[in-house]
């Protein structure tokens, strides 16, 4: 595996990590975040980190690689789309660029999904 794609593969992955380990440390706040017509918003905030941590490992030790960064897209297109959208829509600057940020993210993790497609298991 050459040096550029292991150094990309790296620095999307501890970014995951960080991002999940903020679900646990700003649970309060990131409540606030979950829409209102879903219910048990705690649930969501730790199951989201959580998954954004063991997403983020499996990236890092090569396991799954593929499987992992398509369902980190589907999830951060969700993100997008539920939780962004809306505010931004009503003229939330922040949430406009998480929007974006969120867009760009799971359009990288598509293609290391498929970089990485034949690679590891």
């Amino acid at each position: 595996m050459n040096l550029i794609s292991n150094i990309g593969r790296f620095l999307f992955a501890i970014p995951m990590i960080i991002f999940g380990v903020f679900h646990f440390v700003n649970t309060k706040t990131l409540q606030n975040v979950v829409p209102s017509f879903i219910p048990g918003h705690t649930f969501w905030v730790y199951l989201t980190g959580a998954a954004l941590v063991a997403a983020g490992i499996s990236i890092l030790i090569k396991r799954r690689i593929h499987l992992v960064s398509n369902l980190l897209a589907i999830m951060l297109l969700i993100f997008a789309v539920f939780v962004h959208l809306p505010m931004a829509m009503e003229g939330n600057q922040l949430s406009a660029s998480s929007l974006l940020k969120d867009i760009a993210l799971a359009g990288a993790s598509f293609v290391i999904g498929q970089y990485f497609k034949n690679e590891y298991t």
